[in-house]
């Protein structure tokens, strides 16, 4: 993509502010204004923390570390999210487009491998501004766009060219948790179409003769206790419809955070052995390409 277009998408997705859309929501906050959307933010994205990150996987954080920009706040509102105190609350502090540029170029300077982009969904807009920015400057960092994978295809679209690694979580594909845990009955069919997507753009993770990721989409599920997390169905998914080549992440790091507690049926750790199941079930369909070990 010619980088020179990044300021008109930018303006874009910022027409759409003034009646936001940019998310599956779509709540018509007039975030331009200031007002605060479902997500918590109004015209300013909030970031929460960055740096050098470690504790990605191995084809993000190589030895330099993955360039993590966490943002404040989210659009989904998991109750069990594991980082529950950056995605509800107002952590952080807001950025312009200029500091937020900044923030990106210092991840370059300290040697990160990439710039991983947390949570961007709702943010999208002042992102594009800020690469728009930072292109002119000799930023040539892999963009990462981490994210929950409830997105919106016309969003997405804007962001083709832009984004070299989408890392997005499949959380489930029912929409009895969906509603439960998110109220966002309709995650499963989203979620769906965005991974679509995403595919289509940058297609299976290709690495580097260091092992470092260069572009392509990497998956994350996180193996829920008492299959609230539908894992089956989103290894069917991806093994039939997105490619046994996919490269996926089975993590079992889940532990009752946030508000979990109010729902007993996910208020204890996942277990070895369903994490150890999900492993076996996803070799079973094909997939080769797994990340992730059982947690201590």
């Amino acid at each position: 993509m010619d980088h020179r277009e990044l300021p008109e998408r930018a303006r874009r997705l910022f027409a759409r502010v003034e009646r936001c859309d940019i998310c599956p929501r779509m709540c018509l906050a007039d975030r331009a204004r200031g007002e605060k959307g479902v997500c918590g933010t109004g015209k300013a994205a909030r970031v929460a923390s960055f740096g050098p990150h470690f504790g990605e996987e191995a084809p993000l954080t190589g030895v330099g570390g993955s360039g993590t920009v966490f943002f404040s706040q989210c659009n989904l509102h998991c109750a069990f999210c594991q980082n529950y105190d950056i995605s509800h609350f107002e952590e952080g502090r807001e950025v312009a487009a200029d500091a937020l540029a900044d923030i990106f170029l210092s991840l370059q300077r300290r040697g990160c491998h990439n710039l991983n982009l947390v949570t961007p969904t709702h943010v999208t807009p002042q992102i594009l501004e800020a690469l728009s920015q930072v292109r002119e400057r000799g930023f040539s960092l892999p963009v990462v766009y981490n994210c929950g994978g409830y997105e919106r295809l016309e969003t997405l679209r804007e962001l083709d060219g832009v984004v070299d690694i989408y890392m997005p979580d499949v959380k489930f594909l029912d929409p009895l948790p969906a509603a439960r845990y998110c109220g966002a009955s309709d995650y499963p069919e989203v979620v769906q179409a965005a991974i679509r997507e995403m595919a289509r753009q940058v297609g299976p993770l290709v690495l580097d003769g260091r092992g470092i990721a260069l572009r392509g989409l990497l998956v994350r599920h996180l193996v829920m206790p008492g299959d609230a997390s539908t894992t089956r169905k989103v290894i069917d998914f991806l093994a039939g419809e997105i490619g046994t080549e996919t490269y996926l992440n089975l993590m079992d790091q889940y532990r009752p955070c946030g508000k979990a507690h109010e729902f007993p049926e996910i208020s204890r750790r996942s277990s070895p052995r369903e994490w150890s199941d999900a492993r076996d079930y996803a070799f079973s369909r094909g997939m080769s390409r797994l990340d992730g070990e059982p947690a201590p």
